[in-house]
């Protein structure tokens, strides 16, 4: 780890110890399955085993009247009743209506008291089938006689789209994304050096140690409680209100603690099942996946893409063109933002004279494809960094130099009526090529890559905190973003405790819970410590500001005198402490102090197109041996670069920026959910599907954390943790192809990069 000399105060930059790391290892930690309500029964969910077929005929064999039974939901049940849903476009039922377009689909719920008494049910139904033509591939989709998933003129714009007028038209794409700058058929036909390549990246299961659970019940006919491992509880708050026809305030969401989302969790997933079986079984409901299931809930989009870039004879970046079409699967869930942001990321953060991007989102006969990590940034910028040096290579200029030749700097504009950039990026890049040994000679079958990208980070910048400092000292935070195993609560600690200068150890942060907790738009996008951190420290400042005015009528003195720390404001050797504080505001040993704090769009909408709140540093570099004979990569050094503005916590940041460039080697070298031609997930068990261990770690691996306090956050923070997926899997590609491998499709499985040798030894 390498990181700058700022002074830490009394809680930030300081190595804070997590606050709720003894609950999770003692097992006390709570998440949504632990939650137990008197009455509760326990759903299950038969599936469709077809991507793409009519519903004719459900037989439930007596099911419905089987011991243990409660409550039977099918399509008959919603259908007229209850409105589609979805986060982008309204366009997935509760429960499959009249046909399925994806294997794994819900098409029959069953509660009964004991989980064997559900599954003993499911066993019996029988669903008859009509089998219709699919399209599990996006060529497919694409294809002139490709079936229709969906009647595209007749979807409405979900709660919140974002993007702007919804151009929908017939066919399977739900969503394009387009921007342009000067004419690029014009720079490449006077073009030195031009390059242009086709790109397949997989789709790729976000997978959480807890899967998808809700636990769902209705206090009255109009008055629902959803805990559930969510990462948006105020979003899915909203889409429940909607989708049932309640006011807001008679949706309650509660979320606990939550075993990784990573994406997968964010928007709305098994809420709306479960909370219809509920109404159904006139009881508290609790549908938990397997892992199994999750993997037909939600994934990474998979995508293919066409790419040209175009260049002078002295390396000087010229144009860029791209085309590319994201896999959505049956549903949009956040596809259209995925698009959109993808085709973002999809210049790079070089000077261009001329770009042209055209990105779709569209449909499959596939599970849904929704959030993950570094979503748009991971999928294109390996493609757009392979291509940059390869650029190199024809004019004599390394991968270091064509970065230092090309590369923004900060100020200048990385898409038309965005944000300008926020970062130095290429002081960064020479922390990530020294991290290498850049230049240092190499053995054979060794490549070395460097790899740079940015991310619209902070989604819509909406956040509010509460913070209340008791009679006794103590504070407690209200907050609504989701603790999913990144650390929120341990800095938004540290933020109060800096503020009101107590020990971290006396201040409670609470799970969300949108009955008690203030709003916030979401927990994703990085923006945490960036913006519900600033709302956060806008509280405890509000704190911190009616203390002193308390302490200034105490002491008989002006705020300026006096100065706050150890608990106490202090007047040169006399202490006041909090409590004498508040005790002498309110006559009596009792009372509060009660500090708000808010982050809303200032100066503009705070629309995705005016954004981002800032711009994410995707930096990766890496070294790699590949056998020639197999095709096996050897993992030798992967560094990160996390360009932080202010690390809170250094240890919170390299522990994300390793886990992200952890899923950044799964995402790059091994991880892939392959679909067979019928539209089965032929990898959907962790038997299968392999996810990053230990045994996965590079032999080296190195964080570099870059303090400019230039953020939008507390202390000049910005977020972290995405970035290192998006550099690291990028930084792989790019080294592979300098150990002498044709790459234009991941995962690099050993076979792929043998063949990869092969081809680019000119041998079949």
């Amino acid at each position: 780890m390498a990181h700058s000399s700022i002074a830490a105060g009394l809680a930030i930059g300081v190595d804070v110890p997590r606050v709720d790391a003894l609950g999770k290892v003692t097992g006390e930690a709570v998440y949504a399955g632990d939650f137990r309500l008197a009455g509760m029964v326990f759903g299950r969910v038969l599936r469709s085993t077809f991507a793409h077929a009519r519903i004719r005929e459900i037989r439930l064999n007596g099911a419905d009247t089987m011991p243990g039974v409660v409550a039977v939901l099918t399509g008959d049940d919603v259908a007229g009743r209850y409105p589609n849903y979805g986060h982008a476009l309204k366009d997935r039922p509760i429960i499959a209506v009249d046909r399925v377009r994806f294997v794994g689909e819900p098409v029959v719920a069953v509660a009964a008291e004991t989980l064997a008494q559900a599954d003993d049910a499911l066993a019996v139904i029988e669903i008859e089938y009509e089998e219709l033509p699919t399209a599990v591939t996006i060529d497919a989709a694409l294809a002139a006689d490709a079936p229709y998933l969906h009647d595209m003129l007749s979807l409405e714009a979900g709660l919140f789209h974002g993007l702007g007028e919804l151009k929908l038209e017939p066919g399977n794409i739900c969503y394009h994304h387009a921007f342009s700058r000067g004419s690029v058929e014009e720079i490449a036909a006077g073009a030195d050096i031009v390059v242009e390549g086709e790109f397949t990246f997989p789709a790729v299961f976000q997978y959480a140690m807890e899967p998808h659970t809700t636990v769902a019940e209705w206090v009255s006919a109009d008055e629902l409680v959803v805990r559930s491992s969510c990462q948006h509880p105020f979003l899915v708050r909203a889409e429940l209100a909607d989708l049932f026809g309640l006011n807001v305030n008679s949706v309650r969401v509660v979320v606990p603690y939550l075993g990784g989302g990573f994406g997968a969790k964010s928007y709305t997933k098994m809420e709306p099942l479960t909370s219809a079986l509920a109404k159904k079984a006139g009881r508290p409901v609790r549908i938990a996946n397997a892992v199994e299931e999750s993997m037909v809930t939600t994934r990474r989009h998979g995508m293919k893409a066409w790419m040209r870039t175009t260049a002078s004879a002295d390396g000087t970046l010229l144009s860029r063109e791209v085309r590319a079409w994201f896999d959505t699967g049956a549903y949009a869930d956040n596809g259209p933002r995925v698009v959109a942001t993808g085709a973002d990321a999809a210049p790079g953060p070089y000077r261009w004279q001329a770009v042209d991007v055209n990105a779709w989102g569209v449909y499959t006969t596939t599970s849904p494809a929704g959030s993950y990590r570094a979503f748009g940034a991971t999928h294109l910028q390996w493609c757009g960094e392979m291509q940059i040096d390869e650029i190199g290579r024809r004019c004599g200029l390394d991968a270091l130099e064509m970065r230092r030749k090309n590369l923004l700097e900060r100020g200048e504009y990385v898409r038309p009526g965005g944000k300008p950039l926020d970062a130095d990026l290429r002081s960064d890049i020479e922390l990530a090529a020294k991290a290498l040994n850049w230049g240092s000679p190499k053995e054979e079958n060794v490549g070395r890559g460097l790899s740079v990208g940015l991310l619209a980070a902070g989604a819509h910048p909406v956040s509010t905190a509460i913070v209340r400092l008791e009679a006794d000292g103590a504070a407690t935070l209200l907050v609504s973003s989701t603790e999913v195993g990144q650390g929120t609560r341990t800095v938004f600690s540290q933020i109060v405790a800096e503020e009101l200068a107590m020990p971290v150890s006396k201040v409670k942060v609470l799970g969300g819970d949108t009955q008690s907790t203030p709003y916030d738009r979401s927990t994703g996008a990085s923006r945490s410590t960036t913006l519900a951190g600033m709302a956060v420290l806008r509280a405890a400042r509000d704190v911190r500001q009616q203390l002193l005015a308390i302490a200034s009528g105490v002491f008989g003195l002006p705020e300026e005198a006096l100065e706050m720390r150890e608990g106490a404001v202090w007047h040169e050797g006399e202490a006041k402490p909090h409590p004498a504080l508040i005790k002498a505001h309110f006559g009596m040993v009792g009372g509060e102090l009660i500090g708000r704090g808010e982050v809303r769009p200032e100066g503009g909408s705070g629309s995705y197109a005016e954004g981002p709140v800032f711009w994410e540093v995707c930096m990766g570099g890496a070294e790699v041996e590949v056998d020639p004979d197999t095709g096996k990569l050897v993992l030798r050094n992967i560094v990160s670069v996390a360009d932080v503005g202010r690390a809170l916590n250094p240890k919170q940041v390299v522990t994300q920026e390793m886990g992200g460039a952890m899923q950044g080697i799964g995402n790059a070298v091994f991880e892939e959910m392959v679909f067979d031609a019928t539209g089965a997930l032929l990898t959907g068990t962790l038997y299968d599907y392999h996810v990053p261990t230990t045994v996965d770690m590079p032999e080296q691996f190195r964080s570099n954390i870059v303090e400019n306090e230039d953020g939008p956050g507390p202390y000049g923070a910005k977020g972290v943790g995405e970035g290192a997926l998006a550099g690291v899997a990028a930084a792989i590609a790019t080294a592979v192809v300098d150990a002498g491998v044709i790459v234009d499709e991941l995962p690099l499985t050993p076979e792929r990069v043998w063949r990869g040798v092969v081809r680019a030894r000119g041998s079949v």
